[in-house]
């Protein structure tokens, strides 16, 4: 999957799926991709709620995702989170005088 990210100024997590037919192919191998993002967005719940920054998320489905189980996109999506929680703290640190 590829993940885009922009700060929002809602005060929740914002969750924006694509699936193009190119990328994924017919309807139902991109509904069913569309579904596992959707899922694994919200079982990381815990995780987003750890940025202290509320974001619009946009996750670009893969031809990938179609054979395999949620924990799959679930752990590269915490992945993701954790590099911008990282990012997220290196730029706080940058800000001060440290």
């Amino acid at each position: 999957m590829t993940a885009f990210y922009m700060p929002s100024e809602t005060s929740f997590q914002r969750l924006g799926i694509t699936a193009s037919r190119k990328a994924v192919g017919n309807a139902v191998r991109r509904n069913r991709a569309k579904r596992l993002l959707r899922e694994a967005f919200r079982q990381s719940k815990p995780e987003l709620q750890t940025l202290e920054t509320k974001f619009d998320w946009v996750l670009n489905a893969r031809d990938s995702l179609i054979g395999v189980k949620i924990a799959e996109p679930l752990s590269e999506l915490k992945d993701i989170i954790r590099q911008v929680r990282e990012r997220e703290s290196k730029t706080k640190e940058g800000g001060k005088n440290v």
